[in-house]
């Protein structure tokens, strides 16, 4: 398969030269023409890529949080990775669990023990998982990940588990799909063909091209929810977030899918990485912009946001465009029992609590949600891109935020978090339009409070 079909570094560049031509006023009028949520062209998306002035600046993230209030509301999806194990065979460069850190504590966990994981995430008041596992296919293997799923579903309340794992061939697709995943989640680090190769010197990591097309295998084998993104700041974050975009255009062209998440996890300090600074670094100025433009390009798509950036900034962001957080995170195999600095894939930035990053939430006027009925109703692949393309997702997402908050204030949360979560409570339902949906979601808050458990529209 020729993948420069996929991403054509030579039509990015020229692309990036000609958003440099754009004057502020086409700019803002790009910005403008965002406001009706359609997205836009790779070209436009280069142009605001550009963008320096303040006041260009506030307009684009005004529209960012325009547009994600239109597509999902208020809501902010919240959840928790689990890591099965750090064992790998890859050598990447930045990474704590590349195969020449021989100081790092290797641990793959065993069925057991992923169980207690999950619990103890449970616990914190998480209803979805992201598993993460290390690339190394003598310790996990499929049957190592979907053990772990299918456990995870049976012995826990965790209700969506998602998966960040190496590229697969279609029959092991095949097999997480039989296992009811959600969403498969796959970084192509950096879409710079020369960066990738020194950034990946050896391991099955290495392979590009293999990479690169893990998704259309994915979709073949019937997983038709997929998360895309870029590490930030090992190559021109212009060229990285214009190649995602480009991705993103190529998939919906042909298979009619777009990602269903975006991630943007920006360079972090690693156990023995290669290097100590980012090779090219992103302020936060410019990671705002990078949120934005995602939002204005791919109004559709979720924007995910990790615990790598500071408390201060993450809280910022929550107006930006953003619509899911990782929250109480670990990065290191068992991290949720027992904390090993030396077993951890990269330090973590915002280290607070759930219970916390509720109030937050809620202090900000957004709606904390652990919302997973999209997965179990079949609102995924072509059926969540229509609703959310015609910004009817959220009268789904509104709701099912509702009542997943309403079990969290009653089985988990804080004194403090349940006056300030009631009083959000509150607020949304007054927000629902649709009185037929607004009766539902009053009924079954008050079976809720009666003692039934994972109700959802």
């Amino acid at each position: 398969m020729d993948t420069t079909r996929i991403i054509n570094e030579e039509k990015t560049h020229e692309f990036l030269a000609i958003g440099k031509t754009f004057s502020k006023a086409e700019r803002l009028e790009i910005i403008e023409k965002a406001k009706d949520c359609h997205g836009l062209s790779l070209v436009e998306a280069a142009a605001l890529l550009q963008i320096k002035e303040e006041n260009e600046m506030d307009a684009l993230l005004r529209t960012a949080k325009i547009i994600k209030e239109k597509i999902y509301g208020k809501r902010i999806v919240i959840f928790a990775p689990l890591y099965t194990s750090n064992e790998c065979q890859n050598n990447c460069l930045y990474c704590g669990f590349r195969v020449a850190n021989k100081g790092l504590h290797r641990r793959t966990l065993e069925t057991g023990e992923i169980i207690q994981e999950a619990k103890a995430i449970e616990n914190q008041g998480h209803k979805r998982i992201l598993l993460v596992c290390g690339e190394d296919k003598s310790k996990t293997t499929i049957e190592h990940i979907t053990e772990a799923v299918t456990s995870i579903y049976n012995k826990t309340d965790i209700r969506r588990i998602n998966v960040n794992a190496a590229p697969l061939n279609v029959s092991e697709f095949k097999k997480l799909k039989e296992v009811g995943i959600g969403t498969y989640q796959i970084f192509q680090e950096t879409y710079h063909r020369e960066t990738y190769a020194k950034m990946h010197p050896s391991g099955p990591k290495s392979n590009y091209d293999y990479r690169l097309t893990a998704i259309e295998r994915g979709l073949e084998a019937g997983i038709d929810d997929y998360g895309i993104g870029v590490l930030l700041g090992l190559y021109d974050y212009r060229f990285d977030v214009l190649a995602t975009l480009m991705h993103s255009e190529y998939m919906e062209e042909n298979y009619s899918v777009g990602p269903h998440t975006i991630s943007i996890p920006r360079l972090r300090p690693a156990m023995d990485a290669a290097f100590t600074e980012a090779p090219a670094p992103v302020s936060d100025q410019d990671f705002k912009k990078i949120v934005a433009v995602y939002r204005l390009t791919l109004p559709y798509t979720g924007i995910i946001l990790s615990t790598r950036e500071s408390s201060q900034l993450r809280d910022e962001l929550l107006t930006l465009g953003v619509s899911q957080i990782s929250a109480g995170s670990k990065t290191n195999p068992g991290g949720y029992e027992e904390m090993d600095q030396e077993a951890t894939q990269f330090e973590t930035s915002d280290e607070r609590p759930l219970d916390e990053m509720l109030q937050v939430i809620c202090d900000q006027g957004h709606l904390p949600s652990f919302c997973t009925a999209c997965y179990r109703t079949k609102r995924t692949g072509a059926a969540f891109m229509e609703l959310a393309k015609d910004a009817h997702i959220h009268e789904f997402c509104q709701p099912n935020a509702i009542l997943t908050l309403k079990e969290n204030l009653i089985d988990y949360a804080s004194r403090e978090t349940v006056e300030k979560g009631e009083i959000l409570i509150r607020e949304a339902l007054n927000e629902i339009t649709n009185p037929k949906i607004r009766c539902i979601t009053e009924e079954r808050l008050q079976e809720i409070e009666s003692g039934k458990r994972d109700l959802y529209l």
